[in-house]
């Protein structure tokens, strides 16, 4: 008992960093394994000497670090998180790399950086260019990227204030509540981590194991029905398949999936270890509220005008046509608003059915205003946008009774008094982040709106937008290395945050 209580300390003193590193490495060994029982030998060793490689570096760096005394301060978990976006990537397109001898580094890297940040833009526009062992490792790196999220918002984020608590917490952005702190000592942030994954690694499973039983169910291959649950889980919208508009994807299929898209819209869906879950359940949820407003009202308005101009055309108002094109519109909006990305099979015939052509503009904001707080989900974030909406609706009542005294409420309660503000402080950087990133693109030589449309899919961790929100594909393969730079500069700031990019310049965080 002694040794294993020894044993775990030391692991609890490594640098967070170094065991993400580990983890990721370990992992290498499910694409050999898979690769073997594939006949895909080349892949198969590839992924098993990267592992081997990795997991010896791992623990040659683990017993050096024995014995040493862990710094507890506020930037190192913060510092890793960005390490793993950053660093992370090149050895994860190292087995890639083996596996592809006919790309380059930057394209590896770039397709790693897509990966771990839940993006899911493919440099490759062909599927069939990758073996299903590439398709599973870019899936799984996705995933285990969504996952890490998942546990860095309740062990690195929500101390720190950052990714969305901002607006709840009554502590200053970047900066630890001291009120907490001086009732109890601070808590090892290794140790928190390791306990935030213990209690949701087996949720995150779990939920993903289901969806590939049900999509197994509904008819899917094995290997398509799993990268599809793990993408949708993770909301990287990435497919062996190209994606879901045209390759058989059945309705079972889709419903089945948007209803675990629904994980990505409030983190009380499947937790409530964070301060977003001091106010009540989903039915008081403003971010669940939402959501599921937008899912509703945008298709019903999609269908109102498909409805319209199939009527002006003198299209077929037949009553099976009109539902699969309002369900087109409900899983579409579902899985963009999640930043998920998948299209539904009955979008087409939507437009189609109607004569129209629903414009991408759409689609990028719904990915802009993007999913819940701590989730998978990217874009600016719904308790963001309902911190807004509540500060624009009180603003609306003052301007007709201006002496009126407004109470929180049970949903405005969960939100500080100057949450709106630093909402809006948020929102600016983001838009100031979208308009220097679409300046760059244009620098280097990409059209405007090509450029408009990849800073929106790659701050926004919404890769299938470069496919589907532009008036034809944008082959990135295509672009120049400064271009791929730019975008993967976007992807980390899309996926961390401005708000912890500037966090990690303070110098308070580097004195704690």
């Amino acid at each position: 008992m002694r040794r294993k209580s020894h044993i775990r300390r030391e692991i609890y003193n490594l640098p967070l960093f170094l065991l993400i590193f580990g983890v990721f490495s370990a992992s290498m060994i499910v694409p050999a394994f898979f690769a073997v029982v594939t006949d895909d030998l080349l892949a198969s060793r590839a992924f098993f000497y990267s592992c081997l490689l990795g997991v010896i570096v791992f623990i040659m760096i683990a017993i050096t670090h024995s014995g040493r005394k862990a710094q507890h301060g506020s930037l190192g978990p913060l510092l890793s998180l960005f390490s793993s976006f950053v660093i992370l990537p090149a050895i994860l397109a190292i087995p890639f790399l083996e596996a592809l001898p006919t790309t380059r580094f930057v394209n590896g890297y770039f397709d790693m950086v897509s990966s771990i940040t839940t993006t899911g833009a493919s440099l490759f526009d062909d599927p069939g260019r990758l073996s299903d062992t590439l398709h599973l490792w870019r899936a799984q790196v996705a995933w285990m990227g969504g996952l890490l999220m998942w546990i860095a918002a309740s062990a690195i984020l929500a101390p720190l204030h950052l990714g969305g608590f901002e607006v709840t917490s009554q502590a200053e952005p970047g900066n630890p509540d001291d009120r907490r702190t001086t009732v109890s000592p601070p808590v090892n942030p290794r140790r928190r981590l390791l306990r935030a994954a213990g209690a949701l690694t087996p949720t995150y499973l779990a939920l993903t194991l289901l969806l590939w039983v049900l999509l197994l169910a509904n008819g899917d291959r094995s290997l398509v029905a799993l990268c599809h649950a793990m993408s949708v889980m993770a909301t990287s919208g990435i497919s062996p398949l190209g994606g879901t508009h045209d390759t058989g994807v059945g309705f079972g299929a889709e419903a089945v999936m948007m209803l675990f898209m629904l994980f990505s819209l409030s983190r009380l869906t499947f937790s409530k270890d964070t301060v977003t879950a001091t106010q009540g359940g989903l039915r008081t949820d403003p971010e669940f509220r939402m959501g599921l407003a937008l899912i509703i009202g945008v298709p019903l308005i999609l269908f109102a005008r498909h409805f319209l101009g199939a009527f002006d055309v003198s299209a077929s108002g037949e009553a099976y046509e009109s539902g699969r094109a309002l369900w087109g519109a409900v899983f579409t909006v579902t899985s963009f608003l999640t930043t998920t990305g998948f299209v539904s099979a009955s979008w087409a015939e939507a437009q189609s059915w109607s004569g129209l052509e629903t414009p991408g503009l759409i689609l990028m904001g719904l990915a802009l205003i993007g999913g819940g707080v701590a989730t998978t989900a990217g874009g600016v974030k719904l308790l963001r946008v309902f911190a807004l909406y509540r500060n624009g609706a009180r603003e609306l009542e003052r301007l007709v009774h201006p002496h009126s005294v407004s109470g929180a409420g049970t949903t405005g309660r969960r939100l500080q008094s100057n949450g709106a503000f630093i909402a809006w402080i948020f929102f600016m950087l983001f838009a100031l982040s979208l308009a220097g990133v679409t300046l760059l693109l244009t620098f280097v030589g990409a059209p405007f709106e090509d450029a408009l449309v990849m800073s929106v899919a790659s701050l926004s961790t919404t890769g299938p937008l470069i496919e589907f929100a532009a008036d034809a594909p944008i082959a990135l393969i295509e672009l120049g290395d400064p271009a791929k730079i730019i975008l993967i500069g976007a992807m980390v700031l899309g996926r961390l945050e401005t708000l912890a990019i500037i966090a990690l310049l303070t110098p308070d965080l580097w004195r704690a």
